[in-house]
């Protein structure tokens, strides 16, 4: 079953690698073509983010008034509020960390048990003399165990992206997703930013910092030919994974 298993596996990778050397070699000469924009609510896999509402409270004017009871402002502004709405998320990431732990455990144990008397000439007479009744049984046991682990980590990333607001919860929190590519010669880099914000978190020149999204996901990358000579090759991914050893 395994065998088969692993013939599974290396005939896919190599109906991969013939897709993807015959993608390059018609690339060859070729910058790496740029994403087209499109609509993410469209794509395959999207899902609309559901969370935890309050329960929805209904308009309600008073007489002689300006305000309503959801009203979250006198003046209208300008800071996103509404699907298709755009606004800028400064992105900074500065994290260090630092660990460092060390376990050390040990034990030793060691019983004996002799016999006299009768029992210990028998033992005696059988063994010849080789076995000293007094010191007949005798057990040792110990463990020795020792790790050590250490973590040091160091990302810092500055950079501003356009979103998009793609859908508004119950609540009138905001679902926004931004997307950047920025081609340099042959290589292109990819920035994606994707979360919930609430709209006071939004500053009157219509940014937010990253620190205020919730569910975060930020990606950033690239592809091209610097990128392809840094990833080992498809043959060595699979028998990274399938190797024992």
């Amino acid at each position: 079953m395994n065998l088969i298993k692993i013939a599974t596996i290396l005939t896919l990778a190599g109906s991969l690698a013939a897709c993807n050397t015959m993608d390059r070699l018609a690339d060859v000469g070729r910058a790496p073509a740029l994403t087209a924009i499109q609509d993410p609510t469209t794509l395959a896999g999207y899902q609309p983010v559901r969370m935890p509402m309050p329960e929805p409270i209904a308009d309600t004017y008073q007489s002689n008034s300006l305000y309503r009871t959801s009203a979250k402002g006198f003046f209208k502004d300008e800071r996103a509020h509404r699907i298709g709405d755009i606004l800028t998320i400064v992105v900074t990431i500065d994290d260090n960390a630092k660990i460092d732990n060390t376990t050390q455990r040990s034990r030793n144990s060691t019983n004996s048990a002799g016999m006299g008397g009768i029992f210990g000439a028998a033992v005696t007479n059988i063994s010849g003399g080789s076995v000293d009744p007094a010191s007949a049984i005798d057990f040792t046991s110990g463990i020795n165990d020792a790790g050590a682990g250490s973590v040091n980590r160091s990302e810092s990333l500055e950079t501003s992206v356009a979103a998009v607001v793609t859908q508004v919860l119950p609540n009138g929190n905001l679902v926004i997703e931004g997307r950047q590519e920025v081609r340099v010669n042959f290589e292109v880099r990819d920035l994606i930013v994707t979360g919930i914000v609430r709209p006071s978190d939004i500053q009157a020149n219509n940014t937010i910092p990253s620190t205020k999204i919730a569910e975060a996901r930020i990606s950033y990358g690239g592809r091209g030919q610097i990128t392809d000579v840094q990833q080992p090759r498809y043959g060595q991914q699979v028998l990274d994974a399938i190797l024992p050893f």
